[in-house]
């Protein structure tokens, strides 16, 4: 091992908000907060002699303006060069745009990525697919309370990102960057999002799991509306088991979530047995009665999730159909759509 690599290894201490921890040398590990129970996102810097890069960025907000304006302090003036972003989700790339108004000149992100932020930011000005999203929602059993307060949501979810970089550098499948001294390959999958990026150091024992792996909660695989049909489910187990062929079990992960830890693949086969336990707890609820998505959200996550919080009933929904749309896949259940229009899944199994 080397001895960037054990220096990697010794890290034990989350940083406090804004704050850093030396993960390796030149590569460091702070954490910006956002909103909700899930109350930070961890980013990581790179320091070079010409300046740093950032991996993630958090989501737009004052706090979160505030923390980085602190973590960039920091480094005594050393100019921002290059943001690299692992996925399009907002709480990764909200403050990307505000990165770059700091000075960087490159950002970074894999296509898909790339393209369907752009996509998501053309939907929420166009009235007409706000409606086909309250419509793939009303397919899934939400009442009319919460598809109204959902489409406000989305009507106004522009505000958590800052103006999108206009134009990109591309991130690719075994594509290589030196970053602080440590060379990274780009080792892509998908399930979470449409083609999501890990940095893994093979020298240094270090992966950048962004959400594909974290330690403590399960990454949310969800159907959307543009690709009610889509099986992520299968996308994003396959992924894994990428992760688990292509990179050691002694890397020190660096997730975009809680801490660091070491037993990538150990983590790996908790996941996907996790999975595989919640479907067969699906399989056995859908040969009793035919049930709507709704109805099936105690069954897959143990407890019953109200949409007082439309942000965690509309995860629980899209995850539900990933279940549901991975085991049509198998032939194993079958969708009918009631007069009302609602979607009611029941087993095709005795």
């Amino acid at each position: 091992m080397s001895e960037l690599a054990e220096k990697a290894h010794r890290v034990v201490q989350s940083p406090e908000p804004a704050g850093l921890v030396e993960v390796a040398p030149n590569l460091f590990w702070s954490r910006i907060p956002l909103p909700g129970k899930l109350n930070h996102i961890n980013v990581w810097l790179f320091r070079d002699d010409d300046g740093l890069t950032v991996v993630d960025s958090g989501m737009y907000n004052p706090a979160a303006e505030d923390a980085w304006r602190s973590v960039l302090a920091e480094f005594g003036g050393l100019p921002l060069k290059r943001v690299i972003a692992t996925h399009l989700h907002i709480d990764h790339i909200g403050m990307a745009g505000w990165l770059m108004e700091q000075g960087a000149s490159e950002f970074w992100m894999t296509r898909q990525e790339y393209l369907t932020c752009r996509l998501h930011a053309a939907q929420a000005e166009d009235e007409s697919e706000v409606q086909a999203y309250c419509d793939f929602q009303r397919a899934s059993g939400w009442p009319e309370q919460a598809i109204d307060g959902y489409g406000n949501n989305l009507r106004n979810r522009a505000a958590s990102i800052y103006r999108f970089p206009k134009s990109y550098r591309r991130l690719e499948e075994g594509q290589e960057l030196v970053l602080g001294g440590h060379r990274f390959r780009v080792v892509t999958g998908n399930g979470h999002s449409p083609e999501h990026a890990c940095l893994y150091s093979e020298e240094s024992r270090l992966l950048i799991s962004g959400d594909q792996v974290l330690p403590g909660i399960s990454s949310n695989i969800s159907v959307m509306h543009a690709e009610p049909e889509a099986n992520p489910m299968a996308d994003w187990l396959s992924s894994l088991q990428k992760l688990k062929r292509e990179i050691p079990a002694d890397v020190l992960v660096l997730p975009a979530h809680q801490q660091c830890f070491e037993g990538l693949h150990a983590r790996i086969d908790e996941l996907a047995d996790n999975q595989e336990r919640a479907l067969a707890r699906l399989r056995q609820a859908l040969k009793r009665e035919p049930k709507r998505v709704v109805d099936l959200f105690e069954v897959l996550f143990g407890r019953d999730i109200g949409h007082d919080n439309l942000l965690i009933f509309s995860l629980a929904t899209g995850e539900t159909l990933a279940c549901l749309n991975y085991l049509m896949n198998l032939a194993e259940v079958e969708r009918v759509t009631g007069p009302d229009g609602v979607w009611q899944y029941r087993s095709l199994k005795a």
